[in-house]
């Protein structure tokens, strides 16, 4: 456009010009002349100005155009440096400057992402990412093995994902909190700890769940803790057994010469480290075999009030309709761990609470406090026999109780709670059986011993 209107100004003051001068009082020859050489002047100024306007209008196209591709996230576009203008060409060259910074930038950026890329799709954590309509964004292959088959995931809708799941393991990725769960997943029983983080990504809440294959990691801190165990269990009979084998010497020695009083002495210390070896053995036992549960119809409101005699705790109602089906005075005692245990996190009284309610079928039991909680390690270790975060604690307490309600066909999984500070321990325990020839899933038989 302006290439136009400078031609036709400059075509009009050529045509002013050969009028002026063919006015003017010079002879015919000589306005001729000059006319000609005139028009020969003007024609190669007008052509040199088209030329250069040219060339200009050219390289602002270009420069337009560039700035499109950038504003497009295309940095390939570069520009050809004019010879015959310092200013167009000092910002040529800062456009390709420009090109060039915005091309190493993302090449790094690409490469930074392929690593990222690389390494959560090696890892053998779980991640999935969805937005605030529940689509996946983002999975990972461990990730699309777990929901998927291998399948990709991205766009399709989380909660549908989750159908075929195990119930725990789906109630513990629908869920808002941390928490460790056991579920049957390829034929046998995994642990797996799931985790939640919630984040606002352009504006909009999205949500990141990892979860995280402890079975292996389990079984190798198990054999660790039975190697403890061991230790432990062989310091203190050493302990018990070395004095008394010299209390043994020290009283055959005094059968020689007999000393009624020394005797006595001597039989009230043996008899001393033989009970506190035997109390010591009896804790482990009872830990190490556990009778075959016998389940019969339980009243709840009957249960939980029992149970508040024992220690203080609120009941949120409503209780469900009917009785549960459970061997009372096993589940009583996971109860009691689990009401002690939130007592010694620092949970006050009036502050402790019991939930049940009825799901898949059966029971949902759980039991809330507003204790210190559980802190990462505490909580992938929390169900390991023997770990304990207590002093003179045995680390037996929600191990037993994870394999009371196993033998009774339920599960068990510990957490923290999600509406604040506290911990929150959830286990389930199936519906009564159809018939009367009922033998539970899990349980042991009579004269068997378990271990965990």
């Amino acid at each position: 456009m302006r290439l136009r209107r400078v031609t036709s100004l400059l075509l009009a003051l050529g045509a002013l010009a050969l009028t002026a001068l063919a006015l003017t009082d010079l002879s015919w020859t000589a306005r001729l002349v000059a006319a000609v050489l005139f028009v020969v002047a003007y024609a190669g100024l007008v052509a040199w100005v088209r030329r250069s306007l040219r060339q200009q209008e050219r390289l602002l196209d270009a420069l337009a155009d560039g700035l499109a591709s950038l504003h497009d996230r295309d940095y390939s576009m570069s520009i050809s440096e004019p010879a015959d203008d310092a200013r167009l060409r000092r910002l040529v060259v800062a456009y390709n400057g420009l090109g060039e910074r915005l091309r190493a930038q993302r090449q790094d950026l690409f490469q930074r992402e392929l690593l990222l890329d690389t390494v959560i799709q090696a890892s053998p954590l779980a991640l999935v990412l969805t937005n605030a309509r529940g689509a996946v964004l983002y999975a990972n292959l461990a990730a699309r093995q777990l929901l998927g088959a291998g399948r990709k995931l991205e766009g399709l809708a989380f909660a549908g994902l989750l159908e075929p799941l195990p119930p725990a393991l789906r109630e513990a990725l629908e869920g808002e909190q941390d928490r460790l769960v056991t579920a049957p997943l390829e034929g046998d029983a995994q642990v797996l700890h799931v985790a939640h983080r919630g984040f606002l990504l352009n504006g909009q809440p999205h949500r990141l769940r990892l979860v995280k294959q402890l079975t292996r990691e389990m079984n190798a801190q198990e054999v660790a803790v039975w190697k403890k165990v061991i230790r432990v269990i062989a310091h203190e009979i050493n302990n018990s057994v070395a004095p008394i084998a010299s209390l043994a010497q020290s009283g055959q020695r005094l059968a020689e010469q007999p000393d009624p009083a020394q005797l006595r002495r001597v039989f009230a210390a043996i008899d001393e480290r033989m009970s506190h070896l035997s109390q010591f053995v009896d804790g482990y036992s009872r830990f190490a075999k556990l009778p075959r549960p016998r389940p019969g119809a339980v009243d709840w409101s009957r249960f939980l009030s029992s149970l508040q005699a024992v220690s203080a705790f609120a009941i949120e109602e409503p209780l469900p309709a009917g009785s549960g089906w459970f061997d009372e005075s096993q589940i009583e005692q996971v109860m009691i761990n689990l009401l002690k245990n939130a007592a010694e996190a620092g949970s006050p009284p009036g502050q402790t609470s019991v939930r049940v309610t009825p799901g898949r079928g059966g029971w949902t039991v759980e039991v809330h406090d507003r204790g210190s909680g559980m802190s990462p390690e505490v909580l992938t270790n929390a169900l390991l026999p023997f770990y304990s975060t207590k002093p003179a604690g045995s680390g037996l307490g929600l191990t037993l109780c994870r394999e009371i309600v196993e033998a009774h066909g339920g599960t068990l999984d510990a957490g923290n709670r999600h509406d604040g500070p506290g911990a929150a321990v959830r286990f389930w325990l199936p519906p009564a059986p159809p018939g009367t020839d009922y033998r539970l899933r899990g349980s042991l038989a009579d004269d068997s011993t378990h271990t965990p």
